[in-house]
């Protein structure tokens, strides 16, 4: 049974869904991003760190750090242009919970699948630029300030990488409904057998890797925080931020990792779908969620890896790696994709 069947009409249906989606999703991020990923990188590099509060392995730290955000003061500059200043977090988180409209968890799990999902999830994705302008600007500081043009400068140059990357995948699939690409890989064979179906990651894995090291960029997570470099900027664009505004932006961050790992996951791991169960069983609204849940888990544990491993890279070298390498390999992937498109 889906949400069609029930005949509860549209506008219930969109809200359901809309809740379920902008509710419990960006939460389990926020939790297990902040809980499990976290952690599991302090036990690879033994930096335990707060392993105690609540007991097993320091559960209770996540909601004493919520209360401690909530509690503290909020204060506003008094140079701060106050409007844009207040406005400029929920940006931030807005831009995250619009990529999640688009990303399917089942058949008839998403809250609203378009034909130019892709498109749109990426469009969407790049109003965060917006929000972090707005923070640097308002703050009147010249930390902050500094610190918004170096993020904007990046988040420019490395959403380019990121677009073509995911050309690739448009080019094989033939279409940039989300869903569509999902089926493509689940209705797919690898030389004649499809059994596993056909994962993009198989013949897109030069894709894959782009899309990965350009969504770390775009996160500004290490070795691309030159934006928040606490050695150089304190806090970069959110240096005059306190209390639950921080917070927001706290939970931007580990929202967009979570969508963005999402996207790998549905554009290059096949998604919702799981061999050997079809994929347009109603079974999958049910066992398509925990699935993807899963695939982003892995490719989120990625991103948190290269995290915690490589040290900062310089402002020079990090528009380097954009411009020189990682825009020129996309666009010979996207050429040797059209062209075995054409032959096979």
């Amino acid at each position: 049974m889906t949400l069609a069947d029930l005949d509860i009409g549209w506008g219930w249906t969109l809200a359901i869904k809309t809740v379920i989606v902008m509710g419990l999703i960006p939460a389990g991020a926020l939790v297990l991003g902040y809980t499990f990923l976290l952690k599991m990188m302090s036990h690879m590099q033994s930096r335990l760190g707060p392993m105690d509060p609540g007991g097993f392995h320091g559960w209770f730290q996540l909601i004493g750090d919520g209360i401690k955000f909530m509690q503290k003061e909020d204060i506003i500059p008094a140079g701060a242009d106050k409007r844009v200043f207040k406005m400029a977090p929920a940006v931030v988180v807005l831009s995250t919970f619009l990529m999640f409209v688009v990303l399917p968890g089942g058949p008839d799990f998403v809250v609203a699948n378009l034909d130019v999902g892709v498109f749109y999830a990426l469009a969407v994705s790049s109003l965060s630029v917006i929000g972090v302008l707005m923070a640097g600007w308002a703050s009147s500081n010249k930390y902050a300030l500094l610190g918004s043009l170096r993020a904007a400068a990046q988040l420019i140059a490395y959403e380019l990488p990121l677009v073509l990357a995911v050309i690739g995948v448009v080019i094989q699939a033939g279409t940039m409904n989300l869903h569509g690409i999902v089926m493509q890989q689940a209705d797919g064979e690898i030389f004649g057998w499809g059994g596993l179906g056909n994962p993009f990651i198989l013949t897109q894995f030069v894709g894959f890797a782009l899309f990965m090291v350009a969504a770390q960029a775009e996160l500004s997570q290490p070795p691309f925080d030159m934006p928040v470099a606490e050695s150089e900027l304190v806090a970069g664009y959110m240096v005059e931020y306190t209390g639950f505004r921080f917070l927001f932006f706290f939970i931007g961050e580990f929202g967009t990792a979570f969508v963005y790992a999402g996207l790998a996951a549905t554009l290059f791991l096949g998604g919702w779908s799981v061999p050997f169960i079809d994929a347009d069983d109603d079974i999958m609204n049910f066992l398509g969620p925990g699935v993807l849940f899963v695939k982003i888990m892995l490719v989120a544990f990625l991103m948190f890896w290269a995290r915690f491993t490589y040290p900062r890279l310089r402002e020079d070298q990090l528009q380097a790696l954009a411009w020189k390498w990682l825009i020129p390999i996309s666009l010979v992937n996207i050429l040797a994709t059209g062209a075995l498109k054409v032959a096979f």
